[in-house]
Order: structure tokens, then sequence, then C-alpha cells
């Protein structure tokens, strides 16, 4: 069995109350704390039947091993969410959207990417075991939430794991500065995998190979690129445009 892990922050933890309240083992709030979103998210916990315990500041900073935790901070089982990508693609309704990292190694950069994936709807977020980060505390944190609804599917080489996604007729499509196509220019509302690499270095060249096709975000400033996490944003959201368009 695993062992309990940290959350921290309203927005994490609440969405653990949303969705699981069951799986708090017990929740941490700070004891001078007194005002009124601190009295609604007490009286939410306690209506949930989680256990609440006063804690002083300076135990709070070692159990988030951070000081942002806005004085609270929960220990919680693991929720099960899918374990592998066939497992994701079969349960979905619809046409797959998925969002895949390669080098992503920012906890802060994956946590807003989970968010944005919950956001626009994607159905699980992709990375390689090696050159990226797991979900840890941090990552919960900026993700508000979405580590606890969007699968986070770590493989053990990515290009296979994306010539598995083209099985289930899955177009991967790249996104690179030097692509020819922009993203406007696709139809995106069949099944989709979008592909961002790191910052520094993009893609890695077998990655960049095993995609079916690149695009480019268009830049019309001064600076050449986006961050990982706003480019997955312009990519996913306009993919759930075009099909709530298409849908009528």
């Amino acid at each position: 069995m695993s062992s309990p892990r940290i959350l921290f922050g309203f927005h994490a933890i609440t969405v653990r109350l949303k969705t699981a309240p069951q799986s708090i083992i017990e929740l941490h709030v700070e004891a001078n704390r007194r005002d009124a979103r601190m009295r609604s998210f007490v009286d939410r916990a306690r209506d949930a039947g989680v256990k609440v315990i006063e804690t002083d500041g300076e135990r709070l900073d070692k159990l988030a091993g951070a000081s942002r935790h806005q004085g609270v901070v929960a220990r919680v089982e693991h929720v099960a969410m899918p374990h592998s990508l066939d497992e994701v693609i079969e349960n979905v309704e619809g046409a797959p959207l998925l969002l895949v990292l390669d080098g992503v190694t920012d906890p802060h950069n994956l946590g807003a990417c989970l968010r944005v994936a919950d956001g626009a709807g994607a159905h699980a977020v992709v990375a390689p075991k090696d050159h990226a980060v797991g979900v840890n505390a941090t990552v919960a944190k900026v993700a508000s939430g979405a580590a606890e609804t969007v699968p986070y599917i770590m493989v053990t080489n990515l290009a296979r794991a994306l010539n598995e996604v083209k099985d289930h007729d899955i177009r991967v499509i790249g996104t690179s500065d030097d692509a020819e196509q922009t993203l406007y220019d696709l139809d995106l509302t069949g099944p989709v995998a979008f592909v961002l690499g790191s910052e520094g270095d993009g893609m890695r060249q077998l990655t960049r190979k095993t995609c079916d096709q690149l695009v480019r975000i268009p830049m019309a400033g001064a600076v050449e690129s986006l961050n990982v996490s706003v480019a997955a944003a312009v990519c996913l959201y306009e993919a759930l445009r075009q099909r709530a368009k298409a849908a009528g």
C-alpha cells in the first residue's frame, strides 16, 4: 500500500474534499487563523467527516515542506486513477485529447500544465519517467486540485508510448517554433495528442521524429516562445474551441 501524501493550499484540498473526502486522513489548520475563508473551509471539512487538527505555523511549515501552504495542510491517501495510457484511452467517451510533456522538470510548470489540462478537458498528461518531474506537494499546490483529477502517466519510453497512442488512431502533433503550419491551420476535432518540449531544449529528436506532424504557435511580438504551460493552454483550448463549435 502506498504511504500517505501531503496536500496543502485551499484549492488542492478543496478539490479532494469534493472528489474523495474519505481519503483525507487528517486536516491540519492554522490555529491562529479565524477569517471567514478558514471558517467556511473548516466547516466544510467537518461536514464531510474529516478529522480537523488545529496546528501552529511552524508545524504546518514542516508538514508542507514549504511556507506557502495558506494555513491548511492535509495528510491524504492516494486516490486510484488510471495507471496506463491504454486504460485512459479505453475509458474515453468521444475523441481523446492528451497532453504529452517531453523534458518538463520544473514542478511549477507541471502543476500549471495539469491545471490547464483539467480546465480544457484533457484526458491525461503523459511524460517520460526520466527527464521529468513527478507529482509532489509543490506540483499539487500549483495544480490547484488538478493533480487529483487528471491522470499523470509516466512512461519508460516516450517514443514507444507515442507509437502506441498512434495505434489507437490518435494523431500526435508536436509543437516547434520552426514548423511551417500553425496550430490554427489544423482540424483538431478528432483524437489528438499534443507534444510539448521543455522551454530550453524543446522536444528531443526521437520524440520529434515520432510525431505525425509539427505545428507552431504564431508569435507576433518580440519574444520567441511561450512558457510550456501557456503553450499547452493555447493548444488544448484551441482543440476545445473547435470541438465545441463542431458539436453545435
